[in-house]
């Protein structure tokens, strides 16, 4: 046991660093390239206050880009742990953080704030998280003592209120026909465009906090994959403790969601191919969780806003089309 515990700090720390030097140099990336052109060096001397750029460099740097680049970090950091977070409590490496019916509840937050003409930020953010977190309220109340604790209720539970959800989300996009139904189809896809500082503040506030949590307990999701009797006698209380991953994780997943809408496949893809890389201790997969998923989303981010050749697209649509087959291959190397 002492051998054991300098081998997972070192592991965690050699992890971390190097997932940490990716991420700046995606993150520095995400600053210098755009659909205005690219230029890596005077970003880094912008940024450094060695050398100021022209006026409108400055201002699409410090006001468009770095926004957007935090916001991105932010949400591929929350999706990814909120996905290793749910496969553990699960014990099922196909959950994903959206598998109880979060972001289809803001769904039809964000979807009656838009109808009502409420601004990006924080109106439609607001009620997209309200939306979330009445969810989040009906699947306690649908749980409630015990059958928390059996998954595949919790599992059921989910799929029937994000099946309840989805259809509402239908029948209010059905009923719009004005230019509303295009925001509405925008956000479901997941969109980072309309990122500003004070968004990514309260992002922040929420999804750092609960991310040292999950941390804090990264030990427990260790227990709970060799199942909650065990865990029971190892002197775990798994009943609270199922509860505060389930709603930490939840409120960390609704505040993403509320802040840019569902950006798909993250949850899903990147603690799997982690977990196949580095071993399937939380301790060494919480902290690459974060700054993994984070590098993902802003190198999908990059490719949302590069590729076309006039505006930019979602970037729920790049992470979608690079995470379904790359889970596909994932899944057959794991299995082989």
């Amino acid at each position: 046991m002492k051998t054991q515990r300098p081998t997972i700090v070192r592991r965690m720390w050699t992890t971390s660093i190097l997932l940490s030097l990716f991420l700046g140099a995606t993150v520095i990336l995400g600053i210098s390239i755009g659909s205005t052109g690219s230029n890596i060096k005077q970003t880094l001397l912008s940024i450094s206050g060695i050398e100021k750029a022209d006026a409108m460099l400055e201002t699409i740097i410090w006001q468009i880009r770095l926004p957007r680049v935090f916001l991105a970090t932010l949400v591929g950091a929350a999706l990814s742990l909120g996905g290793l977070v749910f496969q553990a409590l699960l014990r099922n490496p196909l959950a994903e953080p959206y598998i109880l019916g979060i972001s289809s509840g803001s769904g039809i937050g964000a979807i009656i704030g838009i109808l009502m003409g409420l601004s990006p930020f924080p109106g439609v953010s607001v009620a997209a998280f309200g939306g979330s977190m009445a969810t989040l309220l009906l699947l306690l109340f649908m749980t409630t003592g015990k059958t928390m604790l059996k998954k595949n209720i919790l599992l059921l539970s989910g799929v029937m209120v994000n099946a309840f959800c989805a259809a509402f989300i239908m029948f209010l996009i059905s009923i719009t026909q004005d230019d509303r139904l295009h925001n509405i189809i925008f956000w479901l896809m997941g969109d980072l465009s309309m990122a500003d500082l004070p968004q990514v503040w309260l992002l922040s506030a929420v999804v750092i906090p609960l991310a040292v949590l999950i941390f804090y307990l990264s030990n427990a999701m260790n227990l709970f994959l060799m199942g909650k009797e065990l865990a029971q006698t190892m002197g775990i209380n798994t009943k609270v403790i199922t509860a505060i991953l389930l709603v930490a994780t939840s409120i960390m997943v609704s505040a993403t969601v509320a802040s840019c809408g569902p950006i798909g496949f993250v949850g899903l893809v990147i603690p799997h191919l982690l977990r196949l890389i580095i071993g399937p201790d939380h301790r060494v997969l919480v902290p690459a969780c974060l700054l993994g998923g984070g590098a993902y989303v802003v190198l999908c981010d990059i490719l949302a806003r590069t590729l076309p050749e006039q505006g930019e697209m979602p970037a729920g649509v790049i992470t979608a089309m690079i995470g379904a087959p790359l889970f596909i291959i994932l899944l057959k190397k794991s299995d082989s």
